[in-house]
């Protein structure tokens, strides 16, 4: 039995992995003051993005779902659009 992968005109690309905000802009305390990397890291509903979305590694999902949890309790996010 062939795999459906093996068929003709079927093209499997590898996906590549996204490279992490912190990492690109060598970013090692994201300050919750700091909205512009905030709101990044948030839909446009104003959920925090998953790690697959951001390509965050877990450390640094932690420190940014941290970031935009302290935001939103001063203030500076909304917790929903409206």
């Amino acid at each position: 039995m062939e795999r459906p992968d093996k068929e003709e005109g079927v093209i499997r690309r590898k996906k590549r992995r996204k490279i992490s905000v912190f990492y690109k802009e060598k970013i090692e305390v994201l300050d919750y003051k700091d909205l512009e990397k905030v709101i990044g890291l948030m839909s446009d509903r104003g959920k925090i993005l998953p790690s697959r979305n951001t390509g965050c590694c877990a450390k640094h999902q932690r420190k940014a779902a941290k970031a935009i949890k302290r935001a939103r309790s001063i203030g500076l996010v909304p917790y929903t659009a409206d």
